[in-house]
């Protein structure tokens, strides 16, 4: 079991990540297709009001990223976003949320394999998905495999695309509101012919919450790659404090103006609300045009996927809770071994999507979804425990520090636990909830044995 000493004489990451990477590697992790696809949904749950759950849920998640930028400028020791909770509850805790953070990204590699096959599917009919899907998680595993900085190189040119693609959306978007594409109908009157600001009630909007949550989640990969630069503590800070802008502009912006162009009712759950919008907008090749940016978000998120399990697994086996060969570095510094279980995981999960996509991958992916959820409320959880810590020994505040603690803390963890039990009660979402319960329940049932067969071999 992890101790103390369990980190000793452990290889040295590279630290070849320049700032400009971390700040992209931060946006890539808020923009991916749960924004350019995933809103669809939230669209059709709330109306036009569901710019509301989406500030909501963005104030969620800026108190979750400053709780994380507070223990990373205090605590620069530690080398990984999980590892916050072994420091404010001890080994089950970093066992427990490492091992757990590691399969949700690790189900995420064969998920956004087959769904950027499905998309190039379109352009190649006749390549087999499971053929483009091993071909896509190939070359992201030879990408990882390279060096850091070709991680982090990648992921600032995905991020760059998605950015530009954004800004130019949202520019189109002011253009034809401002009249500069041709005559259009008046916001308002398209509002009121649709059943008004909130025709699902006004509180669909706060149930919207749960789907829109983990649209946005992924922002907490800087805080592992930040690890992997020449000052961590400083690039998380710098993360968090631009995390605000980045909601405001790419979720609010985009989404709100979506709303004031597209009847809320025209937007089917599943189908871009941007190749919507664009088309209401005639522009040519809307569709071809989103598949590509799409398929960016898709890649990114499938390179990001790699890098974190492979963060994650050396972390957990430098600290004794993972085979200590997944610590060995190759000679550009990159935990090969790890990359490498994260590819044959993945290799697993889309041939078994393929065999029977109905049945095991279903369960796979149910597994994982609640698991942010939770890993994010004990984070925050560790959070106040390190700070009150800090007080009783006399500590003065860090400099980055969590507004209005402890109150926004708690205010953080109880969204979270409504958002659990909105996902136990809500009919489409119980097996996640269920399913998940499953995985917690192992990942500590690992632990227990894990701890008991290191106290036997001590004896």
């Amino acid at each position: 079991m992890a101790h103390s000493g369990a980190q000793d004489h452990v290889p040295e990451l590279s630290r070849s990540l320049r700032p400009r990477h971390v700040t992209m590697i931060s946006i890539g992790g808020i923009i991916g297709a749960g924004l350019f696809v995933g809103s669809s949904v939230a669209i059709a749950a709330t109306g036009p009001m569901v710019i509301l759950t989406y500030a909501l849920t963005g104030l969620l998640f800026l108190i979750v990223m400053r709780c994380l930028g507070e223990m990373a400028v205090a605590h620069p020791e530690i080398r990984s976003f999980t590892e916050f909770s072994r420091a404010g509850f001890g080994d089950w805790a970093g066992f427990t949320v490492g091992w757990l953070y590691w399969y949700f990204w690790v189900i995420v590699i064969p998920v956004e394999a087959i769904a950027g096959a499905v998309i190039l599917q379109g352009w190649f009919p006749e390549v087999p998905k499971l053929v483009i899907g091993a071909g896509l998680m190939a070359a992201m595993t030879g990408v990882n495999l390279m060096s850091t900085r070709s991680y982090g190189e990648f992921e600032f040119w995905f991020a760059s695309i998605k950015v530009v693609a954004i800004v130019a959306f949202i520019a189109a978007c002011a253009a034809f509101l401002g009249g500069a594409m041709g005559p259009h109908q008046a916001v308002w009157q398209l509002w009121s012919t649709h059943g008004g600001l909130f025709p699902k009630g006004p509180m669909a909007v706060i149930t919207a919450v749960t789907t829109v949550f983990f649209s946005m989640m992924g922002a907490e990969i800087a805080t592992i790659a930040a690890v992997e630069s020449p000052d961590p503590a400083q690039a998380v800070a710098r993360m968090v404090a631009t995390v605000v802008w980045r909601i405001l502009l790419f979720y609010l912006g985009s989404i709100g103006f979506i709303v004031c162009i597209v009847a809320w009712d025209k937007v089917p759950p599943g189908v871009s609300p941007f190749v919507i919008a664009l088309a209401s907008m005639n522009v040519p090749y809307a569709a071809p045009i989103m598949s590509a940016i799409i398929l960016t978000a898709v890649l990114s998120c499938l390179n990001s996927s790699f890098y974190v399990v492979s963060r994650v697994l050396f972390i957990l086996a430098a600290r004794g809770d993972a085979p200590r060969t997944l610590v060995h570095l190759n000679a550009r510094h990159v935990p090969a071994n790890s990359v490498l279980i994260g590819t044959a995981a993945g290799m697993l999960g889309i041939i078994a999507h393929d065999l029977a996509p109905s049945a095991v991958f279903a369960f796979l992916v149910n597994a994982s979804g609640a698991l942010i959820v939770v890993i994010y409320m004990i984070t925050v959880l560790a959070q106040i425990r390190l700070r009150r810590a800090r007080e009783r020994a006399g500590v003065g505040t860090p400099s980055l520090k969590m507004w209005f603690f402890p109150w926004a803390s708690y205010a953080a963890v109880v969204a979270m636990v409504l958002v659990l039990g909105a996902m136990a009660f809500d009919k489409d979402m119980q097996s996640e909830f269920w399913a998940s319960a499953v995985s917690i329940l192992v990942a500590f049932a690992a632990y227990l044995l894990a701890r008991r067969r290191t106290a036997e071999r001590s004896r």
